[in-house]
């Protein structure tokens, strides 16, 4: 039987929350339309988080400088430098309960304006952040994070409006139908087989690329690693080879696949769909992983759903 088709037993509770971000996309889009507390346009942002969500992070703030619309950092919760300021900071917390991302709140309070993007309206961020987007709809029971997390993302590239053309980025709306096509396709068996995924990304593409191989660690125990595209020829092309995948969120730079291919590596480029709904691959991915291991993609290895710090 090959690897990659669907085992016979009940999907897990990471694989159905995967299975309904499309929808989840469409209503963050909706919800961001009018929403008082998003970032202006010429306003000076820092947008941070912990893990998953400094990554969303990461990717949010490079879309959106990219986009013309203002200086935007991002900065993991515990690392936030404490003499910048900004015209509004923007945090990410599924469960609203992250010590780093609530004792930074709290430090800010009454000095920048402050909104935090959350999936649970009974916790202390809701007091912390001066503005909280609750995006409940959009909460998972799993440990790992994969619905919320492109959610919070799509909200807030729904919130940049219009795009320059120049850029290649989708709407949301059309970033869910490319995501609905993600769901559905076989995954490669090259890719399912292999033991070993760099993952590349260049510009906003590159937290996703970070992202991509956090979900493969965090549910699989994978060997994953992600670096900016270009910087794939600076070193990490020393561990391609047969049996190893390098997997590029967007296009692929100019020469990147006779490079791999030259080394016996497999190449996975999925342009023209639009980078977040190929984020979905990589986590059905994880996920194909750690149950082909026996592992418990709702339960990983060493992790909970919060990092509550004593």
């Amino acid at each position: 039987m090959s690897r990659t088709t669907p085992s016979s037993a009940a999907p897990s509770r990471t694989a159905a929350e995967i299975a309904t971000q499309p929808d989840s996309w469409r209503r963050a889009a909706g919800a961001a339309e009018g929403f008082d507390g998003l970032p202006r346009a010429g306003e000076r942002v820092a947008v941070t988080g912990c893990g998953t969500s400094w990554f969303m992070a990461i990717a949010y703030a490079a879309l959106r400088e990219a986009a013309g619309l203002g200086e935007t950092d991002a900065f993991a919760s515990s690392e936030f430098p404490a003499g910048r300021t900004y015209d509004r900071v923007v945090a990410i917390t599924r469960s609203g309960t992250t010590t780093e991302v609530l004792e930074l709140l709290t430090a800010l309070k009454g000095r920048i304006p402050t909104l935090a993007i959350t999936a649970d309206p009974e916790t202390p961020v809701m007091e912390a952040a001066d503005t909280v987007a609750v995006l409940d709809w959009a909460d998972e029971e799993s440990v790992v994070q994969t619905r919320f997390a492109t959610t919070a993302l799509a909200f807030l590239r729904a919130g940049l409006g219009e795009l320059p053309a120049g850029l290649g980025v989708k709407s949301v709306t059309e970033a869910a139908v490319d995501a609905e096509l993600a769901l559905t396709e076989p995954l490669p068996e090259a890719v399912v087989a292999a033991e070993q995924w760099t993952f590349l990304g260049r510009g906003w593409t590159y937290g996703l690329a970070l992202e991509a191989a956090l979900k493969m660690r965090e549910a699989a125990g994978a060997w994953t690693e992600a670096y900016p595209a270009m910087e794939y020829r600076h070193g990490p092309i020393s561990i391609t080879a047969p049996g190893r995948v390098t997997w590029t969120f967007g296009p692929l730079p100019e020469g990147l696949a006779a490079d791999v291919a030259g080394v016996g590596g497999t190449v996975v480029a999925n342009a023209p769909c639009d980078p977040l709904a190929d984020l979905i691959r990589a986590q059905r991915l994880a996920v194909a992983l750690a149950e082909a291991k026996g592992y418990d993609p709702d339960r990983p290895r060493n992790l909970t759903r919060s990092v509550i710090l004593g």
